[in-house]
């Protein structure tokens, strides 16, 4: 879970990032400075101690540095259900670090969790998002047209739900 601290680690990531999140992340739409994303992670913190929303922060095993951020959201306790959202920084991608985190929170969700029901979101011309859950199994349930607006350009997307339901 974030932690008060992890604000410096992440941000940098962003920063780092910038350029391939923009068109997908309406978050980096406006200028953050460090405070800002620190401030962030304190909330994701209480949010996670209350069950509200549980934000998980990707770290590589072999030397503690901060690659990525993800989690279960949406949730629906009452089911239970949740959505998967993720991000990596881009100087990791490509590296099948996002696929190994996805698979593990969605095994989390699933025995641990007993989550019902699963869902991914992603635009339909991201590539790169749609292979994870598509490598891992998940069901493409349908495709939603035109049914938002892109962050960086505000022209209408479609947005792919894919799905694993126990």
């Amino acid at each position: 879970m974030p932690r008060p601290g992890d604000g410096k680690a992440v941000y940098d990531s962003i920063m780092a990032s910038i350029n391939e999140l923009k068109p997908w992340l309406s978050f980096v739409q406006k200028e953050q400075s460090e405070q800002d994303v620190e401030l962030n992670i304190r909330q994701s913190y209480i949010s996670f101690l209350k069950r509200d929303d549980l934000r998980l922060l990707v770290f590589l095993k072999e030397t503690g540095e901060f690659i990525a951020s993800s989690g279960l959201h949406r949730i629906d306790w009452s089911i239970p259900k949740f959505e998967v959202g993720y991000w990596i920084d881009s100087r990791f991608s490509g590296k099948g670090y996002m696929t190994e985190a996805v698979k593990g929170i969605t095994d989390f969700a699933l025995n641990e969790l007993n989550a019902r029901r699963i869902e991914i979101r992603c635009d339909e011309r991201n590539v790169k998002s749609r292979a994870i859950p598509e490598r891992l199994g998940y069901t493409l349930e349908g495709i939603l047209k035109n049914n938002s607006l892109t962050p960086d350009t505000n022209q209408l997307r479609n947005t792919c739900i894919y799905v694993k339901t126990v």
